[in-house]
């Protein structure tokens, strides 16, 4: 929901998660406890072929959610220490342990209102395990496909997946080969760049340095990258599938006249303003689905969770939801056209507030569309995604070597370096 009081003073309607998709930039874990919570458990997968392509890791990276509220403590510390983050100048070291530890009871009731944490970590793991058995099938020269799950934020931590995927033979002297694959299907630099700015770093860390202090590339793992997909074939039907099956749920004579929503996670407009590609995608994907659809609705793009009291890209959800009921238009269908599973944008954010604040104003036919979660049609398109990327044998998009037109973080331009030079190992 839109805030507009200083960070120091969060509104109460405010999520964590609303805040952990604008990672700019990479920090180091301050946690080192953190660490002996180990990477997700990778289960068998079904292997049909090997050769010396495999085997292949397939590490799905998002920012993650707290999965219980006992881990939402961590979790808000881990934000707030963030000054890339959430900037709060030379008092950071206490103004960021103070805003988490206030905001802790209140965002642990939040989170038990969705059931007790985010399922974004059971949707993804349950994602990247179907995949992979996909995988196994479609390109069995680089079978067996080991998924792997890392999140920015919230266990398991880019770190000990990294951690975990040395101790399960790759790298360290042994080589191998994997994929980032960011499960946000547009980019933007405070989500999928920031997940590999943080992934760059554990493997300069973790893969070893010559006593000149270069990072050795022999025997390391070869990354490459699956950096965005907003107007994929198997993306977009999965995306009009869901919304078709919403509509239905309309009386006849109704459904023509309800008005789309497709919902997106906003960007401060300084981001924007940088050259961010992120609103471009979301509006591709949305011009897709619509095509796919022959607009049979009439439909908006609008942006939630605002954060700060600085400008943000609008219109914001919640005020457009509120507006339309106002003027007597009460269908609507709100769709999470940037997200990829459920977690708390989707399940509190739209369901319990703003959805339930159109109920308070008499609007009976504000609905959300089912998020992508399980469906089959996704899941084949995340296996469609992958396969023609390892056929491809490409490090990663033409479009991720471009840097933002105001970009001036070294840290990106170094990660960008190091990603597009994995070209020279696949």
């Amino acid at each position: 929901m839109a805030l507009r009081q200083p960070l120091t003073q969060l509104s109460k309607r405010a999520t964590p998660s609303q805040i952990s998709r604008f990672a700019a930039t990479p920090t180091t874990s301050l946690f080192p406890s953190d660490r002996k919570q180990l990477a997700t458990v990778v289960p068998p997968v079904s292997q049909d072929a090997t050769s010396s392509k495999g085997p292949t890791a397939m590490v799905f990276m998002n920012m993650g959610g707290p999965s219980t509220t006992d881990e939402v403590g961590d979790f808000l510390s881990r934000l707030f220490a963030d000054g890339d983050l959430i900037p709060l100048g030379r008092l950071q070291n206490y103004l960021g342990p103070l805003i988490s530890r206030r905001r802790t009871p209140k965002i642990q009731k939040q989170y038990a209102a969705i059931g007790g944490g985010s399922p974004i970590r059971k949707w993804s793991e349950y994602q990247a395990a179907e995949m992979c058995k996909i995988l196994d099938k479609t390109s069995p020269e680089t079978a067996p496909h080991k998924p792997y799950v890392a999140f920015r934020y919230a266990n398991p931590l880019t770190e000990d997946v990294y951690t975990q995927m040395l101790a399960d033979g790759f790298g360290g002297g042994k080589g191998g080969r994997a994929v980032a694959f960011t499960q946000y299907p547009q980019y933007s630099c405070s989500t999928t760049g920031s997940s590999l700015n943080e992934l760059w770093k554990w493997r300069q860390r973790l893969e070893g340095k010559k006593a000149s202090g270069e990072v050795s590339d022999e025997g390391s793992i070869k990354w490459s990258v699956i950096d965005r997909w907003p107007v994929h074939p198997g993306l977009v039907e999965a995306f009009a599938q869901n919304i078709e099956k919403t509509l239905a749920e309309y009386p006849a004579e109704k459904r023509d006249s309800v008005i789309l929503l497709f919902s997106a996670h906003s960007l401060p407009m300084s981001v924007v303003n940088r050259g961010d590609p992120y609103p471009a995608e979301v509006a591709a994907t949305v011009h897709a689905v619509m095509l796919r659809l022959k607009f049979s609705n009439t439909y908006r793009l609008v942006w939630q969770s605002q954060v700060g009291p600085s400008a943000w890209l609008g219109a914001q959800t919640s005020d457009t939801v509120t507006n339309y009921v106002k003027k007597g238009l009460h269908d609507l269908v709100l769709i999470p056209i940037a997200f990829t599973s459920d977690h708390i944008e989707t399940l509190y954010e739209v369901d319990q507030e703003i959805i339930k604040e159109a109920e308070e104003l008499g609007a009976e036919g504000v609905k959300r569309v089912e998020s992508l979660n399980g469906s089959p049609v996704f899941i084949q398109a995340l296996a469609d995604i992958a396969t023609e990327h390892l056929k491809q044998g490409k490090s990663c998009s033409k479009q991720m070597g471009l840097r933002c037109p105001g970009c001036k973080s070294e840290r990106c331009l170094e990660s960008k370096k190091f990603f597009m030079g994995q070209q020279a190992f696949l």
